[in-house]
């Protein structure tokens, strides 16, 4: 009962933070503020024993530089490992069990705190690709976003370090995962459901295909664009008003919900994220662009 009491006092006090926190010059939702950390905030959790920061990026990069107690994790860690030879999806999902396993030893718990942010040669849909894995795990309410990155963090005047904190085990205990994931058969099923919004991710050229991609060109019937890349600025940094600007010039509204695909799965969490900090029900189609042209789900429009 004590922990139960001292867990509740815990996200009470963030979500009191959130409410209070301002982005972009105006007051952010509880949504955005939760998933949204600047340089600052993070610097006064660092202490923290149940804070869990993430490095997405490659090992060398960590190595060169990461902010102190990060640890370090790529998409590749905690997805199934794919042949596309014997043509497999890329970035792909692995099973619950594999997954958690995973997140344990980078020292995460029910009671963790998590934040994850781009390296300095990681972009920013890869950080993303990793806070969507932790809320298909469950650890959406937990899982905030370092806004620019590393980047930001050294602009900040912070701290960095080249060595390696030592990892405890953590414990996770069995959770059903979230329902933020879509397959081929709900995007056919799209047009006959009320309110909901497909999203093309990808840059405009592949959308409206002049450039092919896995061997056709265009887009899936009625996909209307957000690039991925019109979610953050050139430094990888997330405006909030700049976001809902997005949503409302693409037409989308409060009581919509959104599923959106790329290649494979990789940039279209970026959209998948500002959803969320705009509180919009969002899914990703995981196996994306290269699932339903490799495999024929259905039509492709200029």
């Amino acid at each position: 009962m004590q922990g139960q009491t001292w867990r509740a006092a815990r996200w009470s006090a963030r979500a009191a933070f959130a409410i209070a926190l301002v982005i972009g010059g105006v007051p952010a939702t509880a949504a955005a503020a939760s998933l949204l950390v600047e340089a600052d905030g993070l610097a006064s959790k660092l202490a923290d024993r149940m804070v869990v920061v993430l490095h997405v990026g490659s090992r060398a990069g960590y190595d060169k530089a990461h902010i102190p107690g990060a640890r370090q994790i790529t998409e590749e860690d905690v997805a199934l490992p794919h042949d596309m030879a014997r043509g497999d999806l890329m970035l792909e999902l692995p099973d619950l069990a594999t997954l958690r396993a995973k997140l344990e030893s980078l020292g995460i718990s029910d009671d963790s705190e998590i934040v994850v942010y781009a390296g300095s040669d990681t972009p920013l849909q890869s950080a993303t690709r990793i806070v969507f894995t932790l809320d298909y795990a469950g650890l959406g309410a937990q899982t905030s976003l370092l806004n620019g990155g590393l980047a930001a963090w050294q602009m900040a005047g912070r701290a960095t370090t080249a060595a390696a904190p030592q990892v405890s085990k953590g414990h996770l205990r069995d959770r059903p995962v979230a329902p933020v994931v879509a397959d081929a058969a709900f995007v056919q099923s799209l047009s006959g459901r009320a309110r909901h919004v497909l999203v093309d991710a990808r840059a405009p050229v592949f959308y409206n295909g002049t450039e092919p991609t896995f061997g056709k060109r265009g887009h899936i019937p009625k996909a209307i664009n957000i690039p991925f890349s019109s979610i953050s600025d050139a430094r990888g940094r997330i405006s909030l008003p700049d976001v809902k600007r997005t949503f409302e010039a693409a037409g989308i509204r409060a009581g919509d919900t959104v599923v959106v695909y790329c290649h494979v799965g990789q940039q279209a969490t970026a959209v998948v994220l500002a959803a969320r900090l705009l509180d919009i029900p969002v899914m990703l189609y995981d196996g994306a662009f290269q699932d339903w042209a490799t495999r024929n789900r259905g039509a492709v429009e200029p």
